[in-house]
C-alpha cells in the first residue's frame, strides 16, 4: 500500500521530478505549484496537494485547486489521492481535469458520473516544438502585429474572455461571468501571459498561455470574433505569443482541443502543431 502525503514546501523535487515524467499531461499542477507554491490559503492557483510515496518515491498527485478544479496525475492509486485531496480540501467539486482516463474514472471515484456537466469531453492533446513554429505570412511580413494588450484594452477583452467561456467551455451567461472574466484578464496581464494581434489599428484576435514553465508552454483561450474569422488571425496571434516565449528561452508548446472543432484543429496544424498520441480529460460541473 502506498503512503498518502500532504505535500508541503520542501516536496518540490520529489513533485517535479514526478510530474516530469509526465510532462504534456501534468502542466497544471507544475505550472500552478510554481506560481503560488505547496501551501494552500486559498489564493490563486493555490491547492491542496495529495501524493502517494511508494519506497520514498512519489508515484501519484492529486489536487484540489482555489477555483474547484480537481487536477489529477495517478497512473496509480487514483482513487487514494483524489479522495484525500477533495476530503483535507473541504472546497466544492467544479471539474476536473488530468489525463482522459483519469478524469473519466475520477469522477466514478466521486460519485459524480450523473452530475450536470456544461463540459465534459476527452480532447486531443497537441505538441510543438518551438523551433519548428512555422509563422504565418502576415506576421512574417508585419501585416499584422503581436503584442501585450494596453491597459484600455482590458475591458474589450473581458467581453472576449466572456464570449470565449460561453462558446468553448459551454458556461452560461450570470452576473458573475463577466467580473470572473475580468480577474483572470488582470491576472494575465499582471503577469504577461497574454497576447493581442492588431490589424489596421483594430485589435482582431487573441492567446493565452494557462499555464507556463521555463521550458514549456500550454496555450488556452485563443479567440476571434466570429465576424473576423477565416483570415489567419489566430494562426499569427498563437505564433506570435510562441515567438515571444521562444526568445526567453521556451523550446515546446502544449495544447488541446475537441475532435469537432476542426477550426481549431486547422489552426494549430497550420503552426506546425502535431497530435502527441495523447489525451487529455476536461470536466466542468454546471452549477449547483
Amino acid at each position: 500500500m502506498p503512503t498518502l502525503k500532504t505535500l508541503q514546501p520542501g516536496d518540490e523535487p520529489l513533485l517535479d521530478a514526478f510530474l516530469s515524467q509526465h510532462a504534456d499531461t501534468s502542466m497544471f499542477l507544475r505550472s500552478n505549484w510554481r506560481a503560488a507554491g505547496l501551501l494552500d490559503q486559498g489564493a490563486r492557483f493555490q491547492g491542496t496537494y495529495i501524493a502517494a510515496y511508494i519506497d520514498k518515491i512519489i508515484v501519484a498527485v492529486a489536487a484540489h485547486f482555489w477555483n474547484g478544479m480537481v487536477v489529477v496525475q495517478a497512473p496509480v492509486h487514483l482513487a487514494e489521492v483524489v479522495q484525500a485531496a477533495v476530503t483535507q480540501s473541504r472546497r466544492a467539486i467544479a471539474g476536473i481535469s488530468g489525463p482522459a482516463a483519469q478524469v473519466e474514472a475520477t469522477k466514478s471515484i466521486l460519485g459524480l458520473s450523473k452530475r450536470p456537466t456544461q463540459l465534459d469531453e476527452s480532447e486531443i492533446l497537441f505538441s510543438l516544438t518551438l523551433q519548428d513554429l512555422k509563422i504565418p505570412p502576415a506576421l512574417a511580413a508585419k501585416e499584422v502585429q503581436c503584442r501585450l494588450p494596453h491597459p484600455q484594452e482590458l475591458e474589450l477583452l473581458s467581453q472576449w474572455c466572456a464570449a470565449f467561456n460561453k462558446e468553448a467551455l459551454g458556461q452560461t451567461e450570470t452576473l458573475n461571468l463577466r467580473p470572473a472574466c475580468r480577474q483572470v484578464v488582470e491576472a494575465r496581464q499582471a503577469t504577461a501571459m497574454h497576447w493581442v494581434l492588431v490589424a489596421e489599428n483594430s485589435l482582431v484576435s487573441y492567446s493565452a498561455f494557462n499555464a507556463s514553465l521555463p521550458d514549456i508552454v500550454q496555450i488556452g483561450g485563443v479567440w476571434t470574433p466570429p465576424s473576423l474569422r477565416g483570415k489567419s488571425y489566430a494562426k499569427s496571434v498563437v505564433a506570435g505569443s510562441l515567438l515571444e516565449a521562444r526568445s526567453h528561452g521556451v523550446k515546446r508548446a502544449i495544447l488541446f482541443t475537441s475532435d469537432d472543432n476542426q477550426a481549431a484543429q486547422a489552426v494549430y496544424r497550420g503552426i506546425g502543431f502535431v497530435p502527441t498520441g495523447e489525451r487529455y480529460g476536461l470536466v466542468l460541473f454546471e452549477d449547483s
